[in-house]
């Protein structure tokens, strides 16, 4: 085999041998707010989960496409990831909820593993969550990641408010505003 043959080989299999080999980021990190009312007592016309994927509230009669939901117990004002629900997604990655230490603005790179996906997340103001989606990057099989905070419950309306960050680029992990390098 020649040589340029022969390095136009091993430069291709490195690159298909990379699976952190991304391209580069397109959608920039914005930070919002959403509202979503509690899963009951509240009317069902009320989103009462949230996609992470989509950095949408979401109707839980109308869709199933959600990662987390809301609701107020008994005991406490909760977060339920889709498999406190018992809404399986099989063998993968699950949804899931990472309870930070770290403020909101501070909190810029997402974890990868200590996220609560099975369990009731009692929340309170001021709390910060990192978050992972159900996968949604079909060609690469991964989730997507953000970060939320807390900002008001209104236990009267049955309501929480928080203010959110996605990265929506398949494969990064970087959860600062603007076009992410990770």
């Amino acid at each position: 085999m020649r040589l340029p043959a022969l390095v136009a080989a091993t430069l291709a299999l490195a690159a298909c041998g990379d699976p952190n080999d991304l391209s580069d980021a397109q959608i920039a990190n914005v930070v919002d707010t959403a509202t979503i009312a509690a899963l009951t007592g509240t009317p069902i016309a009320q989103a009462s989960a949230f996609s992470v994927a989509s950095g949408q509230p979401i109707r839980t009669d109308l869709s199933i496409d959600f990662d987390f939901a809301f609701d107020i117990n008994e005991a406490a004002a909760v977060l339920l990831p889709r498999a406190a629900l018992q809404i399986n997604e099989g063998a993968g990655l699950q949804p899931g909820l990472a309870i930070s230490e770290i403020q909101f603005a501070e909190l810029d790179e997402a974890p990868l593993e200590g996220f609560l996906t099975r369990d009731t997340i009692a929340i309170a103001v001021g709390q910060v969550y990192a978050a992972r989606s159900r996968v949604v990057c079909g060609g690469l099989g991964v989730p997507l990641y953000g970060k939320l905070r807390i900002l008001a419950l209104d236990a009267g309306a049955r309501t929480v408010t928080f203010e959110f960050l996605v990265n929506e680029n398949c494969g990064y992990v970087g959860l600062e505003p603007g076009i992410p390098e990770r």
